[in-house]
């Protein structure tokens, strides 16, 4: 199959594949033949439209050879597509093969859809032709007679192609999205009156008379002014309708043509009006909802109860100037799935439905342009589905925009998901939730300002309400007998705080609690009780979490198929856009389910025993390294379920707690939890005095793995010995595996405080038993920290010789932490050497490899302790290399996310270079410390990083 595209540069395929057509001349020869739509083209002809009026002597031939060249470009087919025909050539392609052709033909259907007033299939006609435009026509031609006629003749159809796909928006319905069309396409063409007519009639539907008057004004005077003419009779007609508000201005067909009313078929259309309140927030919902139902005829609205489906709709069904309708059928009070097609025949005033009611229900909504609003389906999900498709097949004019928990399932169907409002906006400014919080809290108390501890307190409450606006309305109702603080305070018992709706609303129940049990009671058991066992997470869960607290002796149904369904229902949501997909309740949603859930205590023990089996996994990967920075990330995204756990075992199972935040330990260090790990690791500590030896000696540990960047020397110290104290003597394997560790974290300390002997021997020994137990992480860090030692001890050769050895050992055993920590140490001696050399810059580039070494490597294991422990070591490294300025912004923003890190930035010193702060003030003046020092205070990560390895570039 041959495609050849000329409305713009000329290009052809193949068999799916571009075709090379090479350079101009052979381009022109191609595209003249496609402009000559099959016919025969002379040479004479040919050689004119690729030289030009002088074609040179040896034109003939010259064509002979890029004819020749293009069969070959086209393939097998190429000389039976590129035939030779006399004096001349023809180009023989299938029908439909030139886009120009279908162009022609698609603006043609789209017109004759028009003419028959299917708007909706004349709006894809048009918009799908529309498309195949990507510049000027014939555009590798030269612009001689012919080349410009056939240009003008399809750029004046792509003009009336414009206007006539807007004016099928408009007979769709969509007179908002048309006018905003419209203004540009009058601002694009200001002199094509079709275009003015057709804002002219958008304005008038949409409402905004003084616009359309407006208008009117511009284009006679735009006429007059520039033209010296009058607007054309279709203008003047419309004019005069508009002064007289002629009602055939709102239907989509002129009298002439509009299909007569079904005799006694519908009473007086039963449509509805707006709420009297206001409606914030939902902009890009009416858009999406506008733009689908002028491309589909059927669209969902899904979302949780409380989230505003009904108000979206109602908003959106009022705008529209359709003949008919719209009509609203409330669903809710519903039980039974034969009463539909009574309650749709109701709402449109069908009178007497008695005898075959789906047969009269189509018949008299088979000639109606309007739009049927189904209200709360998700109860009748099936039968709504059958009747609308019913409905949809027999009526071409009908549109329907349901509103459900959960999509209809039917082909065709286009889905909007209402979320609810968010607390901020994508500038950072308020969010529409408390915008609309804020509005209602005015209209029971007029006059009203907000204080600043008064705004704090109405994001507190739209947090805690999820955004959704119902619980939003209901909280407002409460400010006429509670302060904003008092409404904050009563929101853990929120279904007694937020009372009934308030009249004339749109809200299907009487209040939140019954939208919320109307979900839940419509879930099946399986589904439910997997529900009721997911209330306890806390900043979402992973599909692992929901498998592991999946009730016992669910029927058959996995724990997957359930949390689809509970998503699909919208009760709970997915967040894809992470990976693993993230699951989480509203709050609103979990409170209901904690408060009906008939044993509590059993759902969370079972978050609790999921908290632990993570723990322990995960704390297994962080000291084996290999997997460490997925394990720290795991760990800090499940940072509000592990507190979560480990408060029920605090309350109810000490020794659990206590195990748990001992295995954590160097989480709480590498990720920047120290002070939490502490405070966790005390409270465990004191719950559980009489716990297991082996789980309080780990706990000690722990503590002070925990208090390594917060407490004194002293305090360590003391720390020290009651770890030691609770190891005790070691006894068998676990016991020394214990106290190895103690002996690897006492060499760490000692060697931040001077006792490098101290340090050396008891690194040795923790890596002698790291060896003996088979523990390559202990044997790994021991070995580093003895080579460190070495170096700080005078044998600078055999130190820096055993940390390059101990980095291919970690590598080899997957102790990427420990290669890192080793880089880091290896650094340090290297800078100290340069340090004492008469031309420090020349020596730092070593010192700043493997700290750039270092730094990739804690990186990838996402230890952001450690990578400031490096950026710290970077400052001394700076100065080395001739750049103080870049050093001094380097210790301010480690500084600063040493803070927000929760510890203090001079402890820093005891994994890094000790006199990284008094190089830099050393080598800047004060005024210069101070402009460095602003200027590195807002730097992120990337910053820092990249001020220490484009150093290492700079030296060369």
């Amino acid at each position: 199959m041959v495609v050849c595209r000329v409305l713009g540069p000329t290009e052809v395929e193949a068999g799916g594949a571009g075709v090379d057509l090479g350079g101009p001349l052979p381009r022109r020869l191609f595209t003249a033949l496609v402009m000559a739509e099959g016919e025969p083209v002379s040479d004479g002809r040919l050689a004119e439209a690729v030289w030009g009026p002088d074609p040179p002597s040896r034109a003939a031939a010259a064509l002979q050879v890029y004819v020749s060249r293009l069969r070959a470009a086209l393939g097998s087919g190429g000389r039976d597509l590129l035939e030779r025909t006399g004096s001349g050539y023809r180009l023989r392609v299938p029908p439909g093969a030139v886009d120009a052709d279908r162009f022609v033909q698609q603006v043609e259907r789209g017109r004759r859809l028009l003419a028959e007033d299917n708007a909706a299939p004349a709006l894809h006609a048009f918009t799908e032709a529309l498309t195949w435009w990507h510049g000027e026509p014939y555009a590798d031609l030269l612009a001689g007679p012919d080349v410009l006629a056939a240009r003008s003749r399809l750029a004046e159809l792509r003009e009336v192609a414009i206007e006539e796909r807007l004016a099928a928006r408009l007979s769709t319905g969509d007179a908002p999205g048309a006018v905003a069309e419209l203004d540009a396409a009058v601002q694009a063409a200001p002199y094509r009156e079709r275009r003015w007519a057709l804002l002219i009639l958008g304005l008038y539907r949409c409402g905004r008379q003084g616009d359309t008057l407006a208008a009117l004004r511009r284009v006679r005077a735009l006429l007059a002014d520039e033209l010296g003419v009058d607007p054309g009779p279709e203008l003047q007609r419309l004019e005069r309708l508009v002064l007289a508000q002629d009602l055939r201005l709102l239907l989509p067909e002129t009298p002439s043509t509009a299909p007569p009313a079904p005799a006694g078929g519908l009473a007086a259309a039963r449509c509805f009006g707006r709420p009297l309140s206001s409606f914030l927030g939902r902009d890009r919902e009416l858009t999406t909802v506008a733009r689908l139902l002028a491309e589909q005829r059927l669209v969902t609205l899904v979302g949780p109860a409380g989230v505003g489906k009904t108000r979206l709709a109602v908003e959106y069904a009022t705008t529209l100037p359709d003949a008919d309708g719209p009509w609203l059928v409330r669903l809710a009070d519903v039980g039974q799935p034969e009463v539909i097609v009574h309650a749709i025949a109701n709402a449109v005033g069908l009178a007497q439905v008695a005898d075959e009611p789906r047969h009269a229900l189509r018949d008299a909504l088979a000639g109606r342009v309007g739009l049927l609003v189904l209200d709360n389906c998700e109860h009748l999900v099936d039968a709504t589905a059958e009747l609308t498709i019913e409905l949809l097949a027999a009526c071409p004019m009908l549109r329907v925009l349901a509103t459900s928990r959960e999509p209809l399932g039917i082909d065709g169907e286009a889905t909007v998901t209402v979320h609810p409002l968010p607390l901020r906006s994508g500038d950072g400014a308020d969010g529409s939730a408390m915008t609309l919080l804020l509005d209602r809290i005015r209209a029971v108390r007029p006059g009203w300002t907000p204080s600043d501890e008064e705004r704090a307190q109405v994001r507190q409450v739209c947090a805690a309400l999820d955004g959704l606006p119902l619980a939003i309305e209901l909280a407002a109702a409460r400010a006429r007998l509670l302060g904003l603080g008092e409404i904050a305070e009563h929101l853990h018992d929120r279904f007694a705080l937020l009372g009934p709706v308030a009249r004339g609303s749109l809200a299907p129940h009487a209040t939140l609690q019954a939208a919320i049990a109307w979900s839940v009671e419509l879930l099946s058991d399986d589904d439910r009780g997997l529900l009721l066992r997911l209330w306890p997470f806390e900043g979402g869960f992973p599909l692992e979490a929901a498998e592991a607290v999946r009730p016992v002796g669910s029927a058959g149904t996995s724990a997957l198929e359930s949390l689809s369904s509970l998503v699909t229902r919208s009760v709970v949501s997915a967040d894809t856009t992470v990976a693993p997909t993230r699951y989480r309740l509203l709050e609103t949603i979990r409170a209901y389910c904690q408060a009906i859930d008939p044993d509590p205590g059993d759902t969370r023990k079972a978050h609790a025993t999921w908290v632990r089996d993570l723990a322990a996994q995960c704390a297994a990967d962080v000291r084996g390294q290999r997997h460490g920075g997925r394990a720290l990330r795991i760990l800090d995204r499940e940072l509000p379920n592990l507190r979560a756990g480990i408060a029920h075992d605090l309350a109810h199972q000490p020794e659990h707690a206590l195990r748990t935040v001992g295995l954590l330990d160097w989480f709480w260090l590498r990720g920047g939890h120290s002070a939490e790990g502490r405070r966790l690791i005390d409270a465990a500590l004191r719950a559980a005095p009489h716990a297991s030896h082996a789980n309080r000696a780990r706990a000690y540990l722990a503590r002070v793995i925990s208090a390594a960047l917060f407490a004194d020397e002293a305090e360590v110290r003391r720390m020290f010995e009651e770890a030691r104290v609770a190891i005790g003597e070691p006894t068998d394997d676990e016991h020394r595996a214990l106290y190895a560790s103690l002996q690897y974290y006492c060499a760490m300390f000692w060697q931040t405080t001077g006792q490098v002997q101290a340090s050396h021997d008891a690194a040795d020994e923790a890596a002698t038993l790291g060896t003996q137990l088979g523990l390559d992480w202990i044997r790994i860090a021991g070995l580093r920290t003895r080579n460190a030692a070495l170096i700080h001890l005078g044998h600078v050769a055999a130190g820096e010789a055993g940390l390059i050895d101990t980095i291919m050992q970690a590598q080899q055993t997957g102790q990427l932490w420990s290669a890192g920590w080793s880089e880091l140490a290896l650094a340090l001696s290297y800078l100290n050497r340069a340090t004492a050399h008469a031309d420090p810059s020349s020596r730092a580039a070593r010192g700043i490899d493997a700290l750039c070494r270092a730094l990739a490597r804690f990186r990838h294991q996402e230890d952001s302790v450690f990578t400031l422990a490096v950026l710290y070591t970077g400052v001394h490294a700076l100065v080395l290399a001739g750049r103080p300025h870049d050093a001094g912004q380097l210790r301010a923003a480690v500084h600063h996310h040493a803070i927000r890190l929760g510890f203090r930035p001079d402890l820093l010193r005891r994994f890094s270079s000790p006199d990284s702060d008094h190089m830099v003030d050393t080598a800047l003046s004060p005024d210069d410390r101070d402009t460095a020092a602003a200027e590195g205070a807002d730097l992120s990560w990337l910053d820092m990083i990249n001020l220490l390895t484009s150093a290492r570039t700079a030296i060369g």
